[in-house]
Parts: structure tokens; sequence; C-alpha cells
């Protein structure tokens, strides 16, 4: 049985408002940034999300093939260093493990990316993880093609 759920930016625009500032507000890598967010939502199990990211993805030519790794981006050699810490942060943070994010964790990306940069990274995963909750919790699919 399907449970009719909210449509959370008309049943609470400040909130949906308020997400949607923090995601304008992160400054990043747009290619990375993508990435970084279809990695969330597959974590976090949201459909809607990893279809949109990777169209999103996929439009500013990022290719098919290292989006469909990303579930193995570990094993899977179309990684850079910079996007390995990137993710390996993004599944931290996403994931919050008892005690945090681990400092060795925390120290490669450090050692990747700028202070500035690191801060708009987490900014990004921040709002990523925000709504994915949203389109959980709201039951939102991607829309499927006739």
């Amino acid at each position: 049985m399907i449970t009719s759920r909210i449509p959370l930016h008309s049943a609470a625009p400040g909130v949906y408002g308020a997400i949607e500032s923090l995601d304008d507000s992160a400054q990043f890598d747009p290619a990375l940034r993508e990435l970084v967010r279809i990695r969330a939502s597959q974590i976090n199990g949201c459909g809607y999300c990893v279809d949109y990211h990777s169209r999103d993805a996929q439009r500013a030519g990022e290719q098919d093939r290292r989006i469909f790794a990303l579930t193995t981006w570990r094993e899977s050699p179309f990684f850079a260093e910079r996007e390995r810490a990137a993710l390996e942060l993004t599944e931290a943070l996403t994931r919050m493990p008892e005690g945090g994010v681990p400092d060795a964790t925390y120290e490669r990306a450090a050692d990747q990316f700028t202070e500035a940069e690191l801060g708009q990274l987490m900014g990004v995963i921040i709002a990523i993880n925000a709504w994915n909750r949203v389109g959980v919790g709201t039951g939102l699919q991607p829309e499927v093609a006739a």
C-alpha cells in the first residue's frame, strides 16, 4: 500500500527554501559536486536524487562509466586522488560513524582541498543529505519515460 505523502515545498515552504538556500550557498567544483551528490544519494537510498543528479552529471559531460562506477569507486581506476578524498568524506559524513568522521578521512580531504574548498565540499555533502531526507521522507520518485 502506498501512503500519500506531503509535498514539502508547499507544506513547509520555509523549510524547503532553507534547504534550497543551503544548497545554493555551497560553491564547489560542478563536476565533482554531482559525483558527491550521486554517491550520498546512493547511500541514502534516494532514487529520485540518484536519477536527478546522474542526469545533471551527464548533461555536464560526465562519463556514464564513472557514474556507474560510483558504488565501487574504491575499486575503480576511474577516479583521481582528489575525487577519492571527496567521495571518502562524503561517505563518512553521510554514514556518520560513531565517533564522527575519522581523522584519516578528514586528513586525506584536507590534503586535497584548501580550507575554503573543504568548507564548500562539506556544505555540498550536508545539503545533499538534507535533500535525500526530503526525497526519501516524502516518497519522491523519478519520472519514468514513456
